[in-house]
């Protein structure tokens, strides 16, 4: 789906299965569904698999793929949270694949280097907006 948008994606030996790449915002994404992991988390070598991406990822979203959030999917983000809590991977869960395609695009685009730039420049011009019509500003203008 995302390459039929013609979105560029990466993949390499280094990264783990379930992976993606936005090499133009330096994002990367690992796709987890709770149903493929055991009943005994730590055994699956989850926490190994998402510890390798985050060493390799500076930028690192883990998207943790539940239909519905059961007692089960919680406890894994609440142990990949846990975990990782600190580090650079942010966890996102998802419901279907609309809601995958959706967050990946909106952080790729938000984190690519043109878009960064716009973002700063419209926080920046938000800023002096706010500090020349605070009446606070106004009060401090006229005491000094």
């Amino acid at each position: 789906m995302l390459i039929a948008q013609q979105h560029r994606i990466r993949y390499s030996d280094s990264v783990e299965s379930g992976a993606f790449i936005f090499p133009l915002s330096g994002t990367a994404f690992l796709l987890v569904d709770p149903q493929d992991v055991p009943e005994r988390c730590e055994e699956s070598g989850l926490i190994e698999r998402i510890k390798k991406f985050v060493e390799v990822h500076r930028n690192s979203f883990l998207l943790l793929q539940a239909p519905f959030n059961g007692k089960r999917e919680l406890e894994i983000m609440s142990l990949i949270q846990h975990r990782f809590f600190g580090s650079n991977l942010k966890v996102l869960p998802v419901r279907n694949n609309a809601e995958i395609v959706k967050g990946m695009l909106t952080i790729a685009k938000a984190t690519s280097k043109p878009h960064v730039d716009s973002i700063q420049d419209r926080m920046s011009l938000a800023r002096a907006h706010i500090i020349e019509s605070s009446s606070m500003w106004e009060m401090l203008r006229d005491i000094l």
